[in-house]
């Protein structure tokens, strides 16, 4: 198979630009390397695409291995015709290789099998022909009572059964059958059980297979699952029946009518079955594509949030019985100071008292000018009791932070390791803090899947979703760029080359011998040329000698960076602090001009001029900061029309959850999202956006807020 003429023609690339990302690839390339190193090769492609592109091309791959494998097969038991090689060189999907192979495939003992070991095939081929004759009559010469054949009728039935096989193994009916069943077939779902659950809207649910939604499938899925709901395929009986019949009956004869009998048979016992499965599947897959989609957006948004810089950082773990966790955190996330604070529970003056005299001390005594409270249990009494605090505080705001995963953070390994001494809760309190102060570096202390920000996640496939997150985590990490003397082993993790073992190696290296140059990291136990190569751009050495080691200036480009200044009139030194006018120069100069005489080519070219106009700047610090707050509402406050604004927590297939600071996220549905018509929530708001919505109505009893986008649409 030609790879990369199929590639380019399913991407809408060059070719040239699919062979250098293939050749790239196969050279043990990571993807945020090629992504933002190789651009002149590939055409500047994205991660994004750079990872379908990987993701397609290792289907193509195994779908080449499978077709090779069965054309191998089909040699063995000597069945390889030219007809058969043809219609496996056409094949371009797994489910199609498979059903050539099919008849051949070695079978479970089946009704035709039996028949067949009864001697009943020539049978089945007479009646095949559809000849004049008496059916009976020709089956009356194999009655063979020692054969379990002790009538005619039961000779037709076998050589029915026989036919019924031959029907089913049909590539082509099957093919036409599938896409039939994709255009016109029906999901249906009926409740199973008499009683009220989250399934209800499905206990009488119809809708075509070409327009289901990908979440109402998971529903379904899962509610059948659950023993709630029972899901069938509705198929257009008639005209699957008269596909196949079209196929094989040729006449009105006697023996016509035996194989139009097997044909019924067929659709009903083997091919409907096997085909209901097989397009359910397909939809599971295909949901399960678009959750994960939906998943990984939002996870990349929520890491990619504006870290809150330069504030040192109370964080909250709220709780009841056992109080209220406390942790100091400098602007840089080193903890200053612990404690505990009873302040939730009802009536507890005493406990409030010496809680109030507790932060305010922390306050005084490290120049606290942010609280980030965990949202939780506890969390409305403990913001609250904050917020009663915050006049004699003067300068201090608070943010309500997700919590989603700092548990599992609290008592995993990781968080053992890095504070030994603090109980489960106080870790929480600390990652808490540091959550707010730089989501990204603490996010990616805990698996992606606990974080919270998709939906039916434990249904989807694990080994997709796992790959999926680690990618967008991967992307995200080497985007920001990681300061490599004080960021954690697990953060250096993530950096393109570099996993956990040398993520290890290079912490423990700095601790021993300090990290004062990229060139210095060559000297890292197993970080060989390759690693260097894939991670050193991605890293930065923020006090280095050398000022191009704070920026993603890869040190291969070093020589055409100084060129470059140097024809710009600049020092290497007066980078330092960004060279804000270097762009307006590189312009006067002529971009075309200047990246063919230091021998780069015009992307590289416009990265260096970026980095070095801002070196080692974040891109996180362009989006809008998250609100931090110095009021506090209750949901009893809501009132229909009230305007609000609230922070994005989730984006999902039919809208979106938005803290508007009462503790319980309201929903804009996707009908209250814009003016016009949108596909998906996506295309408006993204996980982290600041929005202004409208109160449409509130139920306290269960707990929903309903929010509109569009003031007036109710």
């Amino acid at each position: 198979m030609d790879f990369v003429n199929r590639l380019a023609g399913e991407f809408k690339l060059r070719p040239q630009q699919v062979q250098a990302a293939v050749e790239l690839l196969d050279a043990g390339n990571t993807i945020p390397f090629i992504a933002r190193y190789r651009k002149e090769a590939t055409g500047s492609l994205d991660d994004q695409v750079l990872r379908e592109l990987a993701e397609r091309l290792e289907y193509l791959r195994n779908l080449e291995k499978r077709r090779e494998e069965i054309a191998s097969s089909l040699e063995e038991q000597g069945v390889l015709t030219d007809e058969l090689k043809a219609q496996l060189a056409k094949a371009v999907t797994l489910s199609e290789l498979e059903d050539i192979y099919r008849p051949f495939r070695p079978k479970r003992r089946t009704r035709a099998t039996v028949a067949k070991e009864r001697g009943l095939e020539p049978l089945a081929l007479w009646l095949m022909l559809q000849q004049a004759g008496d059916p009976a009559a020709e089956a009356a010469k194999y009655i063979n009572p020692d054969k379990e054949v002790p009538d005619a009728e039961t000779a037709l039935a076998g050589a029915r059964d026989i036919l019924a096989e031959t029907v089913s193994d049909s590539a082509e009916i099957r093919k036409e059958l599938r896409a039939l069943l994709n255009r016109e077939g029906v999901i249906r779902s009926k409740a199973a059980k008499e009683e009220d659950s989250v399934y209800s809207m499905y206990y009488d649910f119809r809708e075509p297979v070409r327009t289901i939604a990908a979440h109402r499938i998971l529903a379904v899925n899962r509610g059948e699952r659950e023993e709630f709901l029972k899901v069938s395929l509705e198929a257009p009986e008639e005209k699957a029946q008269e596909v196949i019949r079209k196929a094989f009956v040729r006449n009105s004869s006697p023996a016509a009518q035996q194989v139009a009998e097997a044909c019924a048979d067929a659709w009903e016992r083997l091919v409907f079955p096997s085909l209901e499965r097989e397009i359910r599947n397909d939809l599971t897959d295909r949901a399960n594509v678009s959750a994960i989609k939906v998943f990984s957006d939002n996870l990349h948004q929520l890491l990619m949030q504006p870290p809150i810089k330069g504030k040192v950082t109370l964080g909250v773990d709220p709780g009841f019985r056992t109080g209220c966790k406390l942790a100091v955190v400098d602007e840089n996330g080193k903890v200053l100071d612990t404690g505990v604070g009873y302040f939730t529970l009802p009536g507890n003056e005493g406990g409030k008292a010496a809680a109030a005299k507790l932060i305010k001390s922390f306050v005084r005594k490290y120049g606290i000018t942010a609280v980030a409270i965990g949202n939780g249990t506890a969390s409305r009494e403990s913001e609250q009791f904050i917020v009663s605090l915050l006049p004699e505080l003067p300068g201090v705001a608070y943010m309500i932070v997700s919590e989603a995963g700092a548990s599992v953070y609290s008592a995993s390994k990781l968080a053992a390791e890095e504070f030994p001494d603090f109980d489960v809760t106080q870790r929480s309190a600390v990652s808490i803090a540091r959550r707010m102060q730089d989501p990204l570096a603490e996010l990616v202390k805990i698996d992606p899947k606990a974080i919270g920000v998709g939906q039916y996640q434990h249904d989807l496939k694990q080994n997709e979703l796992t790959a999926a997150l680690d990618g967008v985590v991967e992307q995200c990490v080497n985007q920001v760029g990681v300061e490599v003397s004080t960021a954690s082993a697990e953060l250096l993790s993530h950096v393109a080359g570099i996993g956990p073992a040398l993520a290890k190696n290079i912490v423990a290296y700095r601790e021993e011998n300090g990290i004062a140059s990229r060139t210095a990291l060559k000297k890292v136990p197993k970080l060989g040329p390759k690693a260097y190569e894939q991670c050193a751009g991605f890293l930065r050495v923020m006090d280095s000698k050398n000022p191009l080691d704070a920026t993603a200036v890869h040190p291969e480009s070093y020589d055409a960076a100084k060129l470059l200044l140097e024809k710009l009139g600049y020092d290497l030194k007066e980078i330092r602090g960004g060279a804000a006018d270097v762009i307006q120069r590189a312009s006067r100069y002529g971009h075309e001009k200047l990246a063919a005489e230091i021998g780069v080519g015009l992307p590289t070219l416009n990265d260096m001029l970026s980095e070095l106009a801002k070196p080692g700047r974040d891109p996180r610090d362009e989006l809008p900061k998250p609100v931090l707050r110095t009021d506090v509402l209750e949901m009893k406050d809501l009132k229909p029309g009230m305007e609000l604004t609230g922070t994005v927590r989730n984006v999902i297939d039919f809208g979106a959850f938005v803290d508007i600071g009462v503790h319980q996220d309201g929903l804009v549905h996707i009908s209250r999202m814009a003016e016009k018509f949108i596909k998906h929530p996506s295309e408006v708001v993204k996980v982290g956006d600041i929005v202004k919505v409208w109160v449409v109505s509130v139920d306290e009893q269960k707990k929903r807020i309903a929010l509109t986008m569009v003031q007036g649409r109710q």
